[in-house]
């Protein structure tokens, strides 16, 4: 077999069964397998970043490992900005890159760079194959290291010459790989009993979930003992859907445009049971005044994530659903009775402060209304990606996610650009379901370009473009800390993005008239289930804010909730 013909027999092995990619000079053996063996979609995008955006939309929804394939030099460079995006919010992907021959490395040949240290800081793992023997057993632990512990991409750098080398058949059909589990949960016992000593005596407490409880697939263990201690919950960006959005107990999400009642309750609370999450500065904001009468419990698959920013007083490192479930069992073993019953009462005083109010009786389009009527079509049902910016806040904020992995976004190095191929992966993915992106008039043209992709394989989403005609949350910024001196965040030069999507043989409809919104939405929504691409342009409020917002630098109860 040639080195090419095991990469491909290996993805399919491991049941890939999308490859997102791009070809070129050192790839070309792989295209060539991909061909003659088929049994593998392969998807062709315009921008390698843009493979990784897809693979990435994929994988978050589905929780399953994508996959992309690019060539070197170049192909490989344009791949990290998607690669970094998956390392930061722990979705499991194999990005596969081409090299120039093996006896070239180090001599500068042409479209040659040095993958594996480029993408180091960015990956869970990289690896170099050296021999053609080597590629399926690579192959083989790249999935295992991608999907085990805290989940992320992995790089397999492969040198043209050991694509084209012919290889005994017994390195691919007969080689059997046994890797041990070593995901365990340490000090479970005498930990699991501190925590419920814990969880038992506290008089205000709150259960904090990010990412990892979706990484998990937990969300049903976590309904199950948040309403066995009838605690408040609160979600990070990342963790929206992970219980619903409008269940009783839910505060909604905290942190830097975090609802009111759940940075309050955070704040002043006397107990935080935090489970997969990491304390990142969006959700913390000044360390040295972070909850400052709380004891942290700390549930978390990654070591290096305890006590890193916050430290934690009992830690419990594994797979937050097993330990959920093993704390579950404890409480009914045991009588338990909470008294946390003026908490509540002052939480319910927090939320009737309704922080998320805006002015809806005003004649221009509020991107907060937009969201809302959204919701009132899809009640929640629809797969959500969004880019970066005042959009993705406005609907973090205003559609209740119900489900886990419905939710599309990119958390924590906040990519620009992410939202339209992201959405084109999970439409793949769930090709029967309602996919939506949302996006702005800045965020839509960095990759605009996958228009063509969708048009290609007849991805049929819609896009819900909120054009304000502005970088809307620099210009927020401005607005607040900068005396509105506005530096470059005006876009003066935007394109007829009706006339731009219809060029891409797609329906383009502008909304300019608030008592259009539901309407168009919902008309927009049904063509999509006509296999059509359909962009809704509405022109939004240029000056609306993102609110509730915390204070740079202060406790997270303190925070602006009007604009000026």
């Amino acid at each position: 077999m040639l080195g090419a013909d095991i990469v491909v027999k290996s993805l399919i092995k491991k049941n890939t069964k999308y490859i997102f990619g791009y070809p070129g000079g050192a790839v070309l053996d792989i295209y060539d397998s991909i061909k003659r063996i088929g049994k593998i979609n392969h998807i062709l995008v315009r921008h390698e970043q843009a493979a990784t955006h897809m693979a990435d939309g994929y994988a978050r929804s589905t929780g399953n490992i994508g996959v992309v394939l690019v060539t070197s030099g170049p192909g490989a460079t344009n791949a990290i900005t998607g690669i970094a995006t998956a390392y930061m919010d722990s979705i499991p992907m194999i990005i596969i890159s081409g090299q120039v021959d093996s006896s070239l490395i180090g001599y500068d040949a042409f479209q040659e760079c040095d993958m594996i240290g480029i993408s180091r800081p960015i990956v869970k793992h990289s690896f170099l194959i050296k021999k053609s023997e080597e590629i399926y057993d690579i192959i083989n632990e790249s999935f295992y290291i991608s999907l085990n512990g805290r989940k992320g991409p992995v790089v397999i750098d492969i040198p043209k010459n050991i694509l084209s080398n012919e290889v005994n058949k017994k390195y691919f059909f007969y080689k059997k790989i046994k890797i041990k589990n070593k995901n365990k949960i340490y000090n479970k016992k005498k930990q699991i009993n501190k925590i419920f000593e814990k969880l038992t005596q506290s008089k205000k407490p709150v259960i904090y979930v990010g990412g990892g409880t979706i990484s998990s697939n937990c969300s049903k263990h976590l309904k199950k003992i948040l309403e066995k201690l009838n605690f408040p919950i609160t979600t990070s960006l990342m963790a929206l859907g992970s219980i619903s959005g409008r269940h009783i107990q839910c505060l909604g999400m905290l942190g830097m445009h975090g609802t009111y009642e759940a940075n309050m309750a955070m704040h002043y609370s006397d107990l935080i049971l935090a489970i997969g999450v990491r304390f990142d500065d969006r959700t913390t904001n000044n360390v040295s005044k972070y909850c400052p009468n709380a004891k942290i419990i700390h549930i978390d698959i990654d070591p290096t994530s305890i006590s890193k920013t916050i430290r934690s007083n009992i830690s419990i490192i594994g797979d937050a659903k097993k330990i959920i479930k093993k704390i579950i069992k404890i409480f009914e073993k045991k009588k338990y009775k909470n008294n946390i019953k003026k908490w509540w009462i002052k939480i319910q005083s927090w939320r009737s402060i309704n922080s998320l109010k805006y002015n809806n009786n005003s004649k221009k389009i509020k991107p907060q209304y937009v969201i809302e009527k959204l919701w009132q079509i899809t009640k929640g049902k629809a797969y959500i990606a969004s880019d970066v910016g005042q959009h993705q806040m406005f609907t973090a904020l205003h559609y209740s996610f119900e489900k886990p992995r419905f939710w599309i976004n990119s958390g924590g190095l906040g990519t620009m650009g992410f939202g339209l191929p992201a959405a084109l992966g999970v439409k793949l993915a769930f090709p029967k379901k309602t996919v939506i992106c949302i996006t702005g008039d800045g965020s839509i043209q960095m990759n605009i370009q996958e228009l063509s992709t969708a048009k290609q394989y007849n991805i049929s989403i819609l896009i819900i473009n909120l054009n304000n005609s502005v970088l809307g949350m620099v210009k927020q910024w401005q607005d607040i800390n900068y005396s509105s001196r506005y530096s470059q965040s005006y876009m003066k030069s935007l394109p007829d993005f009706v006339k731009l999507v219809e060029s891409y043989g797609h329906i383009g409809i502008r909304v300019n008239e608030k008592t259009q919104v539901y309407k168009k939405i919902k008309y927009a929504i049904n063509k999509t289930k006509k296999n059509n691409l359909v962009f809704l342009d509405i022109k939004i409020d240029s000056s609306e804010h993102v609110y509730p917002m915390q204070k740079k630098g202060l406790g997270m109860n303190k925070m602006i909730l009007k604009k000026y």
